[in-house]
């Protein structure tokens, strides 16, 4: 009898006991294709690994749905979103939070470019001549390509962007694109943000004798790292402070430009308010629409 008392209280085997070991997923904005995705942000995952001394997986997506549904599903415990997406994030994931942004992410704004022959010319105003101009923004899910662009436009012409073009306005699907448009004279004006501008003249791909900025909307804060709520049920007491320290201290040049960054400061969610503002004006935080 002690012998089966003794047997049926014997420790499981440890392979039985053993739990797997927690994986951290993030993922980013979708502006690329999926290979190029994974050649930007799998040595981040594998920065923060070693940082962080915990597996991390890069979760490549399809586009800017893609990733707020999985983050609020929880299969993506990080992710780097722009303005609008980010808060629709944390608004239906009670708890999730901003910790980092770009060094210049509270100062972006949008820029609108137009073509040589449209006559339209750069002033301080917003140029209500765009009314009359054939005009693409970008995704309907960007915060500086649309979502914000609309919001100066009801500002300064008291009319939406639906109701303010006397022909209904295209929607390129990316910042890039919105360019090629222009310079390809498909669409006479448009917009996109103030960083792709400013990227793709210092790289040479825009011909200003054919393109160029005729205004620059104000400022407002923009992308940033949000993380999951329970990181340090996890992962641990004090993983998330880890990590947004990890962040932080990324200096390699070439990890921050996957980012189209040179460095990253704390964020806050009330750094994105201007936009929140926004998103519940529109009705896009309760809808989740994007």
């Amino acid at each position: 009898m002690i012998w089966l008392l003794l047997a049926c209280t014997e420790p499981e085997p440890e392979w039985v006991m053993e739990k797997p070991l927690p994986v951290l997923r993030f993922s980013a904005i979708p502006n690329q294709d999926l290979a190029a995705q994974r050649e930007n942000y799998e040595p981040v995952a594998e920065y923060l690994s070693r940082t962080l001394g915990v597996a991390v997986h890069y979760v490549p997506t399809d586009d800017y749905s893609a990733s707020l549904e999985m983050f609020k599903a929880g299969d993506i415990e990080l992710a780097w979103f722009e303005g609008l997406s980010g808060v629709q994030a944390r608004a239906a994931v009670p708890g999730a939070l901003a910790i980092v942004q770009g060094v210049d992410d509270p100062r972006v704004y949008s820029t609108f470019i137009a073509s040589g022959e449209s006559g339209l010319e750069p002033g301080p105003d917003f140029p209500l001549g765009l009314a009359g101009a054939s005009f693409a923004f970008g995704a309907k899910s960007s915060t500086s390509g649309y979502l914000m662009p609309a919001y100066f436009i009801r500002q300064a012409s008291g009319q939406s962007a639906e109701d303010f073009f006397e022909q209904p306005a295209a929607h390129s699907g990316g910042h890039a694109e919105t360019v090629a448009m222009v310079l390809g004279g498909v669409v006479q004006a448009g917009v996109l943000s103030n960083a792709t501008w400013d990227r793709m003249l210092a790289d040479g791909a825009v011909d200003l004798a054919k393109v160029q900025a005729i205004w620059r909307s104000p400022v407002y804060a923009e992308q940033s790292f949000s993380v999951h709520p329970g990181m340090d049920a996890e992962f641990g007491v004090g993983f998330q402070a880890k990590l947004q320290a990890a962040l932080l201290g990324m200096e390699d040049p070439a990890l921050l430009a996957a980012f189209g960054r040179t460095a990253f400061v704390p964020a806050k969610n009330q750094d994105f308010e201007r936009i929140e503002d926004v998103a519940v004006e529109l009705d896009l935080l309760r809808s989740g629409a994007l």
